[in-house]
């Protein structure tokens, strides 16, 4: 019997899929499965793998033809995963020896359906631990829904990496990513996860190194595949029950104004598109929603945003804000 199923997606990952699969190596036990998805690596990746076949106990090689994107090549190894439980991996990450373990340790001893953990963010050399944003006692089972709340400050629904928790296979569905997106596909994912689930906790646990700022990686790449940015939220928002819509309008206008600040990246044409699509989902919100989520933000994320729609009403917390940055 597998009690834990690790998938971990990869495309063109030659640099660094060796030390995810060592990392892997260090975590082996002969209850878990490792399934690797090849997303129709061009490099040397594939070469790579093969090398560690015989080599990882519990390797399982899945190989895409063509590219199909993260968030279906994490479907596939759903799919086949066959363990009571199931983490992500990212295959530009590693693991700390034993971490795996750990991570068995806590959900067993918690017995909820799923549990989320911190990370170790890399940049370089630089090293630097995130915390999971839980306000309530971590080690408790809680109520995924009373964890999205309140709307003004950072919560479990700010915190969307896949790869930072594990969890009960028997979720079926609220496990699978939409498969329509190629960027941001955690956003809709944990949400539905945080208003579906029936129990969660969180571990002090932080034995993912997550590698940031890595060129070729999603979050550094200036195509199309941005706009999905703006499908992920409108997933968001459907069917969204009123009480959580403030939350989730101060999420999508705080990660829009990054975004824009950011705009540099995309060509002029594609970042007119991205601005007119902004535009659209802002004006779409109840403008007091808007209003006061832009009221919160700093004076420049404030500024971008007002930049981008002109007509916006007046910010009802903006003299108190500012009279407190200014001091």
């Amino acid at each position: 019997m597998i009690t834990l199923s690790v998938v971990v997606p990869i495309r063109d990952g030659e640099r660094f899929i060796a030390d995810a699969l060592t990392s892997l190596s260090r975590n082996a036990r002969g209850d878990f499965e490792f399934i690797i998805v090849n997303d129709g690596s061009v490099d040397a990746t594939g070469d790579i793998i093969d090398d560690f076949i015989g080599e990882l106990p519990g390797l399982v090689v899945i190989r895409n033809p063509a590219p199909v994107g993260l968030a279906d090549a994490r479907n596939a190894g759903l799919s086949a995963a066959t363990g009571r439980y199931v983490t992500f991996m990212d295959g530009d990450d590693w693991l700390a020896p034993g971490y795996l373990a750990r991570l068995v340790e806590a959900i067993d001893g918690l017995g909820c359906d799923f549990v989320r953990v911190d990370h170790v963010q890399v940049e370089g050399r630089k090293r630097v631990v995130h915390r999971a944003p839980l306000s309530a006692p971590r080690g408790t089972v809680l109520v995924p829904r009373d964890a999205i709340l309140p709307a003004e400050v950072r919560t479990m629904v700010d915190y969307p990496y896949a790869w930072a928790g594990v969890y009960r296979r028997s979720l079926g569905d609220l496990l699978h990513f939409p498969g329509s997106l190629h960027t941001a596909e955690d956003r809709p994912w944990i949400w539905r996860l945080h208003r579906e689930a029936a129990t969660f906790a969180v571990a002090s646990l932080a034995g993912v190194f997550y590698r940031r700022m890595v060129s070729g990686s999603l979050t550094q790449v200036g195509d199309e595949r941005q706009l999905h940015f703006f499908d992920a939220f409108e997933l968001v928002f459907k069917d969204l029950e009123p009480e959580f819509l403030p939350k989730a309008a101060r999420n999508f206008c705080a990660l829009l104004a990054h975004h824009l600040e950011i705009g540099d990246r995309l060509t002029p044409a594609l970042r007119a598109r991205f601005e007119e699509r902004g535009a659209q989902m802002v004006r779409a919100l109840p403008p007091e929603l808007v209003a006061e989520s832009v009221s919160r933000m700093s004076v420049e994320r404030e500024t971008t945003l007002r930049a981008l729609v002109p007509d916006l009403p007046p910010s009802p917390h903006v003299r108190v804000r500012r009279d407190r940055e200014e001091s």
